[in-house]
């Protein structure tokens, strides 16, 4: 056991060796009610110091390092789809996680979330901030710091987030003024226990069981909505927050919103209960692009119906992005299979 911590400390001080410079990143740093906080940015090279809109994008949930290295020192992408074509017209910005290494090996993870080497679990500190209402507030002190940079336009800001990240981006949308675009990708708006339950109803059996066993699982969280103590994986206050509907925040936005989501995904019916409200409520501003037969992350399936990798849905869903941003095309109209 000696051995194995030893070899963890070593291969996490050789990734923590390595600066997010060498990779070929902006690395702002400052301090959020004594919290240090990373923010990366990536640029056109050439183009740091151009005056450009920011494009705030959320990776969702767990505690993940932002620059993972494969074995051999190598990153993995930094941003899920090519950036090539938004880095034209805006400054990527991602936030690190609370108390998690900005750069870590894959290695360093277990169940896809960077663990302590001596707890094998993540930081304690972590869990305590691992909220909705933290991340949106950080996300604010983020955003005016960045918008006293020369380099950043004060008049145009994009927040999209994906999966549990959208609904941090959903509810900063709605408290920030600064954010101008919304793109609300592969969420839930009736929030986390949501989409656990509709999963436990796929996957159940005759008397319910695994669906039932979520609603008590829920009625324990609801009894001790501010833990912050992990239960083997999220804490209550964590999933308690990420359960509030966000179609409470969303219905409430003026500016423009774009909906992305792969019908394959547990969170489709809610989704389209969304699309169904805002054409009811007269909602002009919400634009619904579903991808057909793709899952939560923009993967297909192959002819068994076990996700496929090779099928790669991202870069199509960041090219769509983009077009609905330079208002080029609608996207009402379903997406065929990626």
């Amino acid at each position: 056991m000696l051995v194995n911590f030893l070899l963890c400390v070593a291969f996490l001080a050789a990734a923590q060796s390595k600066k997010p410079a060498d990779f070929g990143y902006r690395h702002l740093q400052l301090r959020y009610q004594n919290d240090p906080v990373d923010i990366l940015v990536m640029s056109k090279k050439g183009e740091e110091k151009n005056a450009k809109p920011i494009f705030l994008f959320d990776q969702g949930s767990q505690a993940r390092p932002l620059i993972l290295l494969d074995d051999t020192g190598k990153p993995y992408r930094f941003f899920p789809f090519q950036t090539d074509s938004l880095l034209l017209d805006y400054h990527l910005v991602i936030i690190s996680k609370p108390y998690v290494p900005l750069i870590a090996n894959y290695s360093d993870l277990k169940h896809g979330a960077y663990t302590d080497p001596q707890t094998g679990i993540p930081p304690v500190q972590f869990y305590a901030r691992d909220n909705v209402d933290y991340y949106v507030n950080r996300a604010k002190a983020v955003i005016k710091h960045l918008k006293k940079q020369p380099w950043v336009t004060k008049d145009k800001l994009v927040a999209a987030g994906h999966s549990a990240g959208s609904t941090v981006v959903a509810k900063l949308a709605l408290e920030s003024k600064a954010v101008t675009h919304l793109i609300y990708s592969g969420g839930n708006p009736f929030g986390r226990m949501a989409s656990m339950i509709s999963q436990a109803r796929q996957y159940d059996d005759t008397t319910g069981t695994r669906a039932e066993e979520a609603f008590r699982y829920w009625e324990t969280i609801v009894g001790d909505p501010t833990s912050i103590a992990s239960q083997g994986g999220d804490a209550y206050k964590t999933t308690y927050t990420f359960s509030q509907p966000p179609i409470d925040y969303l219905l409430q936005l003026k500016i423009p919103v774009l909906v992305s989501y792969g019908t394959k995904d547990h969170g489709v019916p809610f989704n389209d209960y969304l699309r169904l409200e805002t054409i009811r409520k007269g909602k002009k501003n919400f634009t619904f692009h579903p991808y057909i037969g793709v899952e939560h992350n923009y993967f297909g399936f192959d002819k068994e119906g076990k996700v496929d990798h090779d099928k790669f849905g991202w870069d199509q869903v960041a090219e769509d992005w983009q077009a609905w941003l330079n208002g080029k095309q609608v996207l009402n109209a379903p997406k065929a299979n990626l």
